[in-house]
């Protein structure tokens, strides 16, 4: 699984996706695919699709505005689990019609 996997299946399931790098700072995907790391003041001295390789937890989460009515759930995925899952969201669906 790569970066520009990880930003198709964000924005084919509106989700925002984040990951912890080894800095300490926290990457997000968002529903739109941008890829940001919210405490970044400079110029990064890291490889983003490195660190990604390097990760091994990811949150996975909702996007949109959390509403009195609704609730942000946010879930746990291993690296495992969210290959899988951009896995599932790359394959293409196949319309169901007779020849």
């Amino acid at each position: 699984m790569n970066l520009s996997d990880l930003r198709k299946v964000s924005v084919k399931k509106h989700l925002r996706i984040r990951f912890s790098l080894s800095n300490g700072m926290e990457c997000i995907v968002n529903e739109h695919g941008v890829a940001q790391v919210p405490a970044l003041r400079a110029v990064p001295s890291f490889n983003l699709e490195d660190e990604l390789a390097g990760a091994q937890a990811f949150i996975v989460e909702p996007a949109g505005e959390a509403t009195s009515k609704t609730k942000r759930v946010s879930q746990r995925y291993t690296r495992d689990e969210i290959t899988s899952l951009a896995g599932a969201s790359s394959q293409p669906a196949h319309d169901e019609h007779e020849d």
